[in-house]
């Protein structure tokens, strides 16, 4: 007859397979690991391309005829005309926005707050003004003329590229017998959208604008466009780029 095992013996073959079965839960959870982690990985490249999908967006014929982009790099159309409504305080906008610039204005002075049309449609004698008294402003403060001609180009536009000579876009201003401009804006920001006009040159995207944050320049867009520029938190250079003819 064989040697009879002793306890020892015994206690380290069940140590062994003890060790054995640990390692494969081991393994067999460290294949899991892998799993989970891959498809973790693969989950943020979908959704990081996802979101630098670019958006097509479907525009109704109607509020197409307000998307003209005006900036540095795309001037007013030769041919441009535009009909004008003058307001009571003798600015001048595009008849077309009249209604809805008017509705805004009603619905913030039942609420306490009262804002004016400090700008609206320029003509291009007028546009040049605008840039020569900026650039003699600068000039007065110790500017060389080549300096004051290149700052005052950061807050003026140059004749033929304003938005004011649209006749779509108005400075909002507050009535400072009545209100100030702080809660005009914020109202403006708040709920411009709702009538068809947006903050043309938003802080954060003055590299793509050309132009310093303006809080007083709105831009109609149509309510629909607005809605959507609004949501998105996009400039109109954006949308213009991506929306869908």
């Amino acid at each position: 007859m064989g040697k009879k095992p002793s306890r020892a013996h015994n206690s380290r073959k069940r140590k062994n397979r003890i060790s054995v079965i640990y390692a494969v839960i081991l393994a067999v959870f460290a294949v899991f690991e892998i799993i989970i982690i891959k498809d973790h990985l693969n989950n943020d490249h979908e959704s990081i391309v996802a979101d630098n999908t670019v958006r097509e967006y479907k525009i109704s014929d109607g509020e197409k005829n307000f998307l003209i982009l005006v900036n540095g790099s795309n001037p007013i159309p030769e041919n441009y005309e535009t009909e004008l409504t003058e307001l009571s305080n003798g600015q001048s906008v595009d008849s077309r926005i009249y209604p809805d610039l008017q509705k805004m204005f009603d619905d913030m002075r039942e609420q306490g707050i009262y804002p004016v049309v400090g700008e609206g449609y320029r003509t291009a004698e007028a546009q040049q003004k605008a840039m020569d008294d900026k650039i003699e402003a600068f000039m007065h403060d110790g500017c060389s003329k080549k300096i004051a001609e290149r700052l005052a180009a950061e807050q003026v536009a140059v004749v033929g590229t304003s938005e004011h000579q649209l006749g779509l876009a108005v400075d909002i201003n507050a009535d400072k017998t009545k209100s100030d401009n702080e809660e005009v804006y914020a109202w403006l920001a708040e709920n411009a959208y709702k009538y068809g006009f947006i903050l043309r040159y938003p802080a954060n995207k003055v590299k793509i604008t050309g132009y310093d944050y303006e809080p007083w320049h709105y831009r109609y867009v149509g309510k629909e466009n607005a809605e959507i520029i609004h949501s998105e938190g996009i400039c109109l250079e954006e949308y213009v780029e991506n929306y869908e003819e």
